[in-house]
């Protein structure tokens, strides 16, 4: 008899944007598959109807594929757009969205009730809520008590009267009878975890509006989808002994489990969503006391309904909505939380994975200069990952770490594979903050141009540490007016009017020089500086290269200045140098 092979899943619910740590959890079930030439299944695990949406479900999709995290069974989107499933090949699934495998659920639950581990409840809601403030009141823990009647493991005549009284329609929940015995979780991460006998209470497995909960379509599918090792967060250890009470009521195998580390800010808090409500939430309290502005009109500034802004100021909800809306106003910056924060702060996916694969494991090798191993890409992981070397400690996730990660990625990069990155990035207007399509348009426009893009890659790539990084590196710059009139003034005094106007006489020479230079690309550009720094008798590139910055760009901060011209062009860059002694002149 063959054995059957090793089968992972990740089963997100379509809530939101996937966050990172389910993104690191994905990558895990994904390279242990791997390993073990084995199968990577995506599961949406949607019977939460009031949260759920297609939206979400497709943005998780996109961020898996785009990570590179490419799953072997479950939905993917198709090259039309649509969302397409991938089945074992008889077809045994059918579906992976679980709000569409209700009567599966149905007909394993109704199996369940009749060999007496489950029957249904018919308590109101306030009557439910009664009984836990009670426990609360006597500060017990609250364990819904089991009717008389119902006798452990026979489908007696009692339960088949309620299990009738279900059926015709009366609002019920099924619970499922708990066994009181010991229940051993056998964990490959965390060793043994016991929950001593009476620990578990009759739990809900089907809700009133007869959709399974989490727990029940979990097992179920589990076992009717071949799930062999299901690797998750530490978080969900607790649900875990209800699982496997589950999985021996029903007579399923239990599936290996590995429970990994939880993913931590620097502080020690947990990594959440809500982070970014705690920064804009702060920071407009902030601003609100020093007087900067007031409760109406950061109203009126974000479009936030007064009620919404107060709610969110008094931390009565964390809604990323409204902190999205406080950040473009203000200009603020919110921590990186989900996969398409990252993607739209320019890293790349790449990174981003060979830094989430050491959040928890590492591969135990050494470089060749004695050093801990941290660079590798997929590959490499899918060859080399195993459960033995997965921490049980939570994980803290280093920014500053992940941004060098991206940044020796972008520099291993040939030029023409950045650019070609850079140029998905601008166009998929993956940004956020001030920068409108006016403004982006124009760098994307150059960065597609096969002279000028090459120039403004040799430019940017080498001090770039993310695509948005090497974008705000040259927007101001590259879409300055030509006409504008706004130069620094400290760059004028310092660069241009020193020394009787030194700075400023030089410009006019060079000006003619350039209008001369052909071809006007960089080689020509930096020969023709080094002739005319001789012919001055400059100490350095230093006077006139600034003089030059100030007029074309503003400011005396460009990139290689004969890339930096190149780039702008000629009739741009003498427009601008005349704008500028124009403006000196007046």
């Amino acid at each position: 008899m063959s054995t059957p092979p090793v089968v992972t899943r990740f089963a997100p619910s379509p809530t939101g944007h996937l966050h990172i740590g389910g993104a690191r959890s994905a990558l895990f079930c994904w390279a242990f598959a791997k390993r073990h030439a084995g199968k990577f299944m995506l599961r949406i695990e949607d019977t939460d109807a009031a949260r759920s949406s297609v939206e979400s479900a497709r943005g998780i999709i996109e961020d898996l594929e785009w990570l590179g995290i490419h799953n072997d069974l479950g939905p993917y989107l198709a090259p039309d757009g649509s969302i397409a499933q991938r089945d074992w090949p008889d077809g045994r699934v059918g579906t992976f969205f679980q709000a569409q495998r209700v009567p599966i659920y149905d007909r394993e639950l109704e199996r369940l009730v009749r060999l007496g581990r489950a029957y249904p409840a018919f308590d109101t809601p306030e009557e439910t809520e009664a009984q836990r403030a009670a426990a609360a009141a006597a500060k017990q823990t609250y364990r819904y008590p089991r009717p008389a009647e119902i006798e452990f493991g026979v489908f007696n005549p009692a339960l088949e009267a309620r299990w009738a009284r279900a059926k015709a329609g009366e609002r019920h929940v099924v619970r499922f009878a708990a066994p009181r015995e010991e229940i051993v979780v056998h964990d490959r991460v965390l060793g043994d975890v016991r929950i001593a006998a009476g620990e578990l209470d009759d739990f809900v497995i089907r809700k009133a509006d007869g959709f399974p909960t989490y727990h029940f379509a979990v097992v179920v599918d589990d076992e009717s989808m071949g799930v062999t090792h299901v690797l998750r967060a530490q978080e969900h250890l607790a649900n875990t002994p209800r699982h496997v009470a589950l999985q021996r009521a029903l007579g399923y195998p239990t599936p290996v489990y590995g429970h990994m580390p939880i993913i931590c800010n620097m502080d020690g808090s947990k990594m959440s969503k809500r982070d970014k409500a705690k920064v804009a939430r702060q920071f407009l309290s902030d601003t609100i006391k020093k007087g900067a502005t007031t409760a109406s009109a950061a109203s009126a500034d974000t479009g936030v309904a007064p009620a919404d802004l107060a709610a969110f100021l008094a931390k009565e909800n964390d809604s990323n909505e409204i902190a999205a809306k406080i950040a473009s106003r203000f200009g603020l910056t919110l921590p990186e939380i989900e996969v398409a924060d990252f993607r739209a702060s320019g890293y790349l996916p790449a990174a981003i994975c060979n830094y989430l694969a050491l959040l928890g494991w590492n591969p135990g090798l050494k470089t060749p200069d004695g050093k801990d191993l941290e660079k590798f890409d997929m590959a490499f992981l899918a060859q080399h990952f195993s459960l033995e070397r997965i921490g049980k400690q939570n994980s803290k996730f280093d920014r500053a770490k992940l941004l060098s990660f991206n940044a020796d990625a972008i520099a291993a990069m040939p030029d023409a594979d950045f650019r070609a990155a850079w140029a998905s990035w601008l166009g998929d207007k993956a940004i956020h903050g001030d920068a409108g399509v006016a403004t982006l348009r124009p760098v994307l426009d150059i960065v597609r141009d096969a002279r000028r893009g090459a120039w403004l890659v040799t430019a940017i790539k080498a001090r770039a540490k993310t695509l948005r990084g090497a974008y705000d590196s040259c927007k101001n710059w590259l879409v300055r007016p030509d006409d504008s009139k706004s130069f620094a003034p400290a760059a004028v005094e310092k660069h241009l009017k020193a020394n009787n106007g030194q700075g400023a006489a030089l410009l006019r020479a060079f000006a003619t020089r350039l209008a001369a230079c052909d071809p006007f690309d960089p080689p020509t550009i930096h020969a023709l500086i080094d002739a005319f720094v001789k012919e001055h008798a400059l100490p350095n590139p230093g006077p006139i290269a600034q003089a030059v910055r100030v007029a074309v760009a503003g400011e005396p901060v460009t990139p290689g200045l004969g890339e930096t011209l190149a780039v702008l062009g000629k009739s741009s860059v003498l427009a601008r140098i005349t704008r500028c002694l124009e403006a000196l002149a007046s």
